[in-house]
C-alpha cells in the first residue's frame, strides 16, 4: 500500500455517502425553482432552510425537539430495559422459556401502532399514552435479539468456563452477556428506527407539543416548510441514533475478531 494511501480512503469514506443527499438537495432547489415543484406541494430546501432559522430563533423548534428525544428516550429505557431482562431471563432459562416466550411472541404479532385508540382510552392523550407505546414498539426488538444472542452462544465455551471454576454469575458476565452483545446491538439498532416511527405516529395523533405536533399544526395551515423541517428533524435524529449505536459498538465489540474484519475492510 503506497504511502497516503489510507488516509486518502479514510477521507473518501466519510464524504462519498454524502454525494447522493446533496445531489438530491440540488435536484429538488432546481426543480422548485424552474416551477416544475409547486410550494404548496413541497417547499424547496431553501424555504426549508428559512424556516429551520426562523423556528430556531423563536425557540419553537428546540422546545419541541427536545420535547419528543425525551419521550423517545423514556419510551426506549422502559421498553428496552424489559425486553433485554426479559430477553437474558428467557435465555438462560428453560423453564422462563416455557413460560413466557409464547406468550411475548402472540403479542409481537399483534401491530403496536393499531393498539392506539385503546391505548388513548387507557390513558387518555397525556405523556403516558406516548411514552407507553413507544415502550411497546422498541421492547420487541430488543427482546428477541437478547433471546437470540443468548440461545445461541457456544455451549463449548460455557462448559469450559464451569471446568475453570466459574461461579454462574461470573459465566453470565464474561461468557453470555459478551457473547450475545452483537446480537443484542442488532435488536437495538432495529428498536430505534421502530422508536422513532412510533414516535411520529402518536406524536400526529394525540400531541400538544413535539416535532410531531410541530408537523401537524403547521399542516393545518399549509405551512409545507415546517412540514418538510419536521420530517427532516426526524430524519436527522434517527441518523443521530444510529451513529451512536455505531459507536457502542465500537467501543463494546472492539475484542470480536468479525467487527475487527468488517473494519479493516472499510
Amino acid at each position: 500500500m503506497r504511502f497516503g494511501q489510507l488516509p486518502f480512503r479514510q477521507a473518501a469514506a466519510q464524504v462519498v455517502p454524502w454525494f447522493v443527499p446533496l445531489a438530491v438537495l440540488v435536484i429538488w432547489e432546481l426543480c422548485a425553482r424552474l416551477g416544475f415543484i409547486e410550494a404548496r406541494t413541497l417547499a424547496a430546501p431553501s424555504q426549508v432552510a428559512v424556516a429551520f432559522w426562523a423556528s430556531a430563533k423563536s425557540g419553537e423548534l428546540g422546545r419541541n425537539v427536545v420535547i419528543s428525544f425525551e419521550r423517545a428516550m423514556l419510551g426506549l429505557a422502559i421498553g428496552g430495559g424489559l425486553g433485554f431482562l426479559l430477553g437474558v431471563l428467557t435465555g438462560v432459562s428453560r423453564i422462563a422459556e416455557l413460560l413466557l416466550d409464547s406468550g411475548l411472541q402472540m403479542l409481537r404479532n399483534v401491530p403496536h401502532l393499531a393498539i392506539i385508540p385503546m391505548v388513548i382510552l387507557w390513558f387518555g392523550i397525556d405523556e403516558t399514552a406516548k411514552i407507553f407505546l413507544v415502550a411497546v414498539g422498541t421492547f420487541f426488538p430488543i427482546y428477541l435479539n437478547t433471546y437470540h444472542g443468548m440461545r445461541t452462544i457456544d455451549r463449548g465455551l460455557i462448559e469450559m468456563a464451569e471446568v475453570n471454576g466459574l461461579g454462574k454469575f461470573a459465566i453470565f458476565r464474561r461468557v453470555l452477556l459478551p457473547g450475545a452483545m452483537p446480537s443484542v446491538l442488532i435488536g437495538l439498532r432495529y428498536a430505534l428506527g421502530i422508536m422513532w416511527l412510533t414516535l411520529i405516529v402518536a406524536e400526529t395523533i394525540s400531541a400538544s407539543s413535539g416535532i410531531g405536533y410541530m408537523t401537524m399544526n403547521a399542516r393545518e395551515f399549509l405551512q409545507t416548510d415546517i412540514v418538510v423541517l419536521g420530517v427532516l428533524i426526524y430524519a436527522l435524529l434517527g441518523k443521530a441514533a444510529d451513529a451512536t449505536t455505531k459507536l457502542i459498538e465500537h467501543r463494546v465489540l472492539a475484542w470480536h475478531p468479525a467487527y475487527h474484519a468488517s473494519a479493516s475492510t472499510n
